[in-house]
């Protein structure tokens, strides 16, 4: 028996990997986050499956249901949203299973931050520009940041950010980066990003609160926040430049040492 915690991807329910979806459709088994997981990714269980919701779950309640499926020897198929390594609270599940001796494995899925740059049709790292992104979040109701995580301390490298759980925390984001990245830093603001009500909205440091309040985005939002997002004056990368070489090309020759 194997408890398989499985990535369901951003939400547009052919974003889930090949291995994620065979393994939800051999499963007897499916434990899911209802409000973040399509229902047409638990569809795909087998009939007669133990299809269960477990949103309105506490940790003990979601391991009770694990243990069960161990003593009859039922594998699981635990579907998270996105990629189960970001935000996921896997962490807590599989110490709770290695104390119990239960196997698991991880199948990667489509992050957030990742469907949203596709959806934008743009690339978070641009020459000269931004060459990292920051995947972070406030704190709301949840943890506590750690020491040095804080916006302004990340904000100071310059990189494009993704701060995933904190639209609500909205004015706190456009207070920290403000002084930072500039009034006038472009902003994006990915809601439910690849479902059918998805929406994307644009704006700056300066006018994104105003936006969202107007739209009434409160949940399942992600903010994205850096000058990739706006500036298109970039250089192009070196990787295909023509006097660029690599262990699979030779530089391209200057045209007067060419051989007559």
């Amino acid at each position: 028996m194997t408890v398989h915690f499985i990535g369901a991807g951003p939400g547009a329910p052919d974003l889930i990997t090949v291995r994620g979806l065979k393994l939800i459709q051999s499963c007897p088994v499916c434990l899911y986050a209802g409000s973040l997981v399509p229902d047409a990714v638990v569809a795909e269980a087998p009939a007669g499956a133990r299809v269960l919701d477990t949103a309105p779950l506490h940790l003990d309640e979601i391991v009770a249901e694990l243990e069960q499926a161990h003593a009859a020897g039922r594998d699981v198929a635990r579907v998270h949203s996105g990629d189960p390594s970001l935000y996921g609270a896997i962490a807590e599940q599989m110490r709770r299973l290695d104390a119990l001796g239960i196997d698991y494995d991880v199948t990667p899925g489509v992050p957030a931050y990742a469907a949203a740059a596709a959806e934008l049709k743009a690339e978070f790292t641009l020459p000269k520009i931004a060459q990292s992104i920051i995947l972070t979040r406030t704190a709301v109701r949840a943890s506590a940041m750690p020491d040095g995580e804080d916006l302004a301390t990340l904000g100071a490298s310059g990189a494009t950010l993704a701060i995933h759980l904190s639209v609500n925390n909205l004015a706190k984001v456009v207070r920290d980066l403000t002084p930072l990245y500039g009034a006038d830093c472009p902003v994006v603001v990915a809601y439910r990003v690849t479902w059918p009500d998805q929406q994307i909205l644009r704006g700056t440091l300066a006018d994104i609160r105003a936006k969202v309040k107007e739209a009434g985005f409160t949940r399942t939002a992600l903010i994205l926040v850096g000058r990739v997002l706006g500036d298109h004056a970039f250089e192009d990368s070196r990787l295909y430049a023509a006097d660029h070489h690599h262990v699979l090309r030779e530089a391209a020759k200057p045209a007067d040492s060419a051989v007559d």
